[in-house]
């Protein structure tokens, strides 16, 4: 509930209701620094495709076929990068409320069902802040947009920092991408499914990473 609903800065439109793909992810990555993230931003999509059991996700080639574009810059360069994606006035929002090392945002329609993601990653940093990062906005452009220091067990509190899927919130991606949670549910509906979901989902969380049952 505090991470698939509300947002930690939105530009439009309700945040009350749940957000997800309905159709599968495809990611391109761009940008000509640090190639050998590239490589790394591939091993996060396969690690995240193996252990949310009902996301098709997967790499593209084409930038034209990809619903989600990970656009990879130095960081002397990323203020600029906003820009070019918000303009100056939001861009300037964006530094003052959140004074990002990384950003993520989405596009939906008007059933909440996500139609395009755009990543911003920087790449001067060492390996386990630049996983910290990709893990953590590449999962919130998926639907989990919201970070909240209210729940310490997540990525999705800027106190944390993991660099890696870890089970917590692998529950909260299954929860949000089993078909019985909708694009659109609002809090009181999300909660009438969950007791049937969360069984199914401990279960598949503990047979991916080998967990006692």
């Amino acid at each position: 509930m505090k991470t698939a609903f509300g947002a930690e800065y939105h530009l439009a439109g309700r945040i009350d209701r749940i957000r997800k793909y309905h159709i599968p992810v495809r990611v391109f990555v761009e940008g000509t620094v640090r190639t050998e993230r590239k490589a790394q931003i591939a091993k996060v999509i396969a690690d995240i495709g193996q252990r949310v059991q009902n996301l098709d996700i997967a790499m593209s080639d084409s930038r034209e076929a990809a619903n989600t574009v990970i656009t990879l810059v130095r960081e002397r360069d990323l203020q600029k990068t906003i820009i070019a994606f918000y303009g100056a006035d939001r861009a300037r929002e964006i530094r003052s409320n959140l004074d990002p090392q990384c950003l993520s945002g989405f596009r939906k329609n008007e059933a909440y069902e996500i139609q395009r993601s755009d990543v911003i990653l920087t790449v001067d940093d060492g390996d386990f802040v630049f996983l910290d990062c990709a893990y953590e906005e590449i999962l919130q452009s998926l639907g989990p947009i919201n970070d909240t220091n209210a729940v310490p067990w997540t990525m999705f509190n800027d106190d944390v920092s993991m660099g890696f899927f870890d089970v917590y919130d692998q529950y909260i991606l299954n929860i949000l991408y089993d078909p019985r949670i909708k694009a659109g549910m609002t809090v009181q509906e999300a909660r009438e499914v969950l007791p049937a979901i969360i069984p199914d989902v401990r279960a598949w969380v503990a047979k991916v990473n080998n967990l006692p049952q």
